[in-house]
């Protein structure tokens, strides 16, 4: 009777220290109690280790404040953005008062307007062009991915790098320690051999004991000379290529960019240096004039678990409450949190055309059960979706309107909103927002839409695995 009663004290305060902790977000605490109730005492552990709030928020807001002054100092702006008041290409977005003084508010993410834009449609496309942007550098190269792989382009891109840094270009690397945990001690001691500066962003083991584990740094950013720069959904690895056996085609979509939005690049990259080595760059070489004239508009956006505010989850959810007429969206992980999944019901709800394209065959089941147990309850309200049979879809696309397009590494699910370190590119440009839409509307005849009738005839076993799903989601 004493232990029994022991082991129901220690179950409720493992209960209360959940819910202490984790009252600020409610979907988590369910996903927690429900892993405590199946695992009692292991639960508790996982929590201890996974679902600590990310102990460096304060520290890492102050550098980025401190790296965007000297940023501010290279643009020949005032405030460090270009003066975008009176372009029309933000007609359209002025028109909702709401959502344009959210996007100006933004902390360290203005809108500048010297850019030019091209959009790489699969990593056919965007490897070579990456590729030839590292080989003609002569300053520097900085290469920051979640996941990098030891394989045919991985090697690739190894011996590009170390051939340019043989010619005396800097190149310096980081890389995801979870997203890139497959990746051999070789690889990396061969580009240190060379000279390459390389580091891991919380390698596995030091996140694990310093509760830190659940945090991953999910950007994809290549900056050359200060000049170029790429961002996306493209990590490093064969299977970008298609060649996964199990996935098949892979599509994805990236961003290459020249002008001011690349010191914004710049700024992400050199405050998560900062970060994973204690090393502060501030040389002028690192922001030079780069000669863009007045031409697309960009905003790029960084969120993570370090920052004041949910900046791109604000930005997803300010754009589908603005739309009017359309949301076209596409993302390989679709779990949204109460709000944005509010926002599109409303939207779709009051006539505006809502399109999601998800991947028919996910490289994750228990995510894509997830993502299913949402549907119902929106395409009630009028939300189509659609499954892309081609391949593997990975592209994270929306589109609100003629306002605004973004392209980045933020899926549309609640880990890329409040657990990983993210960075979108937001467009204004009429051109650019066609040239996206072709590409989903292209994306649209490779799918096929699911229907309600349907979906309702799923069995009992399968809602039930949705369920299971659906409230263990916050933590995945």
């Amino acid at each position: 009777m004493f232990w029994l009663l022991m082991l129901l004290l220690l179950f409720v305060f493992q209960t209360a220290t959940i819910l202490v902790g984790e009252f600020r977000r409610p979907a988590k605490t369910v996903a927690w109690l429900l892993v405590l109730f199946i695992f009692p005492i292991i639960g508790f552990i996982m929590y201890y280790f996974l679902a600590k709030e990310y102990s460096q928020r304060k520290i890492v807001r102050r550098r980025t404040r401190h790296k965007m002054t000297d940023i501010q100092r290279q643009l020949r702006m005032p405030g460090g953005a270009s003066d975008v008041g009176s372009t029309s290409s933000l007609c359209e977005l002025y028109s909702d008062s709401r959502l344009c003084g959210l996007l100006h508010n933004i902390p360290g993410s203005p809108i500048t307007s010297r850019n030019q834009v091209t959009v790489l449609t699969n990593a056919e496309a965007a490897y070579p062009v990456m590729l030839e942007a590292i080989e003609q550098a002569q300053s520097h190269i900085h290469v920051e991915f979640y996941t990098i792989r030891h394989d045919q382009i991985g090697t690739k891109f190894q011996e590009i790098l170390i051939q340019k840094a043989k010619e005396g270009v800097k190149v310096r690397i980081i890389y995801d320690g979870i997203g890139s945990y497959s990746l051999s001690s070789s690889y990396i001691k061969k580009l240190r051999q060379a000279g390459i500066e390389v580091h891991p962003f919380l390698p596995p083991l030091i996140a694990f004991f310093d509760k830190r584990m659940n945090y991953r740094n999910h950007r994809k950013i290549v900056v050359v000379d200060g000049q170029i720069g790429f961002v996306g959904g493209i990590n490093i690895g064969d299977e970008y290529l298609g060649k996964d056996p199990k996935l098949g085609f892979w599509r994805d979509t990236h961003l290459k960019l020249q002008g001011d939005a690349v010191y914004y690049l710049q700024m992400t990259f050199l405050t998560d240096w900062h970060f994973v080595c204690g090393q502060k760059l501030t040389e002028d070489a690192l922001f030079p004039e780069h000669g863009q004239p007045d031409s697309s508009l960009v905003q790029m956006i960084s969120s993570g678990p370090d920052a004041q505010w949910d900046s791109i989850q604000e930005m997803f959810f300010a754009g589908i409450a603005a739309a009017k007429k359309r949301v076209y969206m596409t993302t390989p992980y679709f779990i949204p949190d109460g709000s944005i999944a509010m926002a599109l019901k409303t939207a779709a709800i009051s006539g505006v055309d809502v399109r999601i394209i998800l991947p028919y065959k996910g490289d994750s089941r228990i995510v894509q059960y997830a993502s299913r147990s949402y549907l119902q309850e929106l395409m009630q309200a009028g939300v189509r979706f659609y499954l892309y049979r081609k391949g593997f879809i990975h592209a994270k696309i929306l589109i609100i309107d003629h306002m605004l397009a973004t392209v980045g590494t933020a899926n549309m699910d609640m880990r890329s909103f409040f657990s990983n370190f993210e960075l979108n590119a937001v467009m204004f440009d009429r051109d650019i927002m066609k040239r996206i839409e072709t590409d989903f509307m292209q994306d649209l005849k490779d799918c096929e839409e699911l229907r309600l009738v349907e979906f309702e005839k799923r069995s009992r076993y399968e809602k039930g695995k949705e369920v299971i799903a659906r409230l263990l989601s916050p933590l995945f």
